[in-house]
């Protein structure tokens, strides 16, 4: 996975407290309450447009913000904005995942009622394929787009 830069630090969830766990979890369930509530008043269609929403990032994206920051701190470094752009990296992720997920939802919705676990499982492999071209579009944009950026200014935006 090291090759396409992608990683798993198991160790990133000691930094994490229990009450951030719990803030997820309080926002992904009242998302989902809400969603259910719409389904039920205006039609399943329409209420499941919501759980496409990404019920954890608000909490998640303060909670990275405050992570970068207070891990600069923490040396003695001066933050600056990188905790806000550890976010917006976060946030660009999410897009990409939403996107995706609106594609299973397209495919679940054009399939069904049909109730199939293929179906389903169709569904997450479109699911899989569209995230992964997503953010293989968006690392490879430059050579697929013929986007040309001065080398100065890509290496001053290679977080982003």
């Amino acid at each position: 996975m090291n090759r396409f830069g992608i990683k798993f630090h198991v160790g990133a969830l000691k930094t994490t407290s229990w009450w951030e766990h719990a803030i997820r979890f309080i926002f992904g369930g009242a998302i989902t309450v809400i969603a259910g509530l719409l389904a039920k008043k205006y039609g399943p269609a329409f209420g499941g447009l919501f759980l496409a929403f990404p019920a954890i990032f608000p909490a998640s994206a303060t909670m990275l913000e405050r992570h970068e920051r207070m891990e600069k701190e923490e040396k003695g470094v001066d933050p600056g904005n990188r905790g806000c752009d550890a976010a917006a990296l976060d946030a660009r992720g999410a897009a990409m995942g939403s996107l995706a997920l609106m594609i299973f939802a397209v495919f679940v919705w054009l399939l069904l009622p049909g109730t199939s676990a293929w179906i389903i499982a169709g569904a997450g492999a479109s699911w899989l394929v569209a995230a992964a071209t997503f953010w293989a579009m968006r690392k490879y944009r430059r050579r697929i787009f013929g986007i040309f950026m001065p080398a100065k200014q890509a290496k001053s935006s290679a977080l982003l």
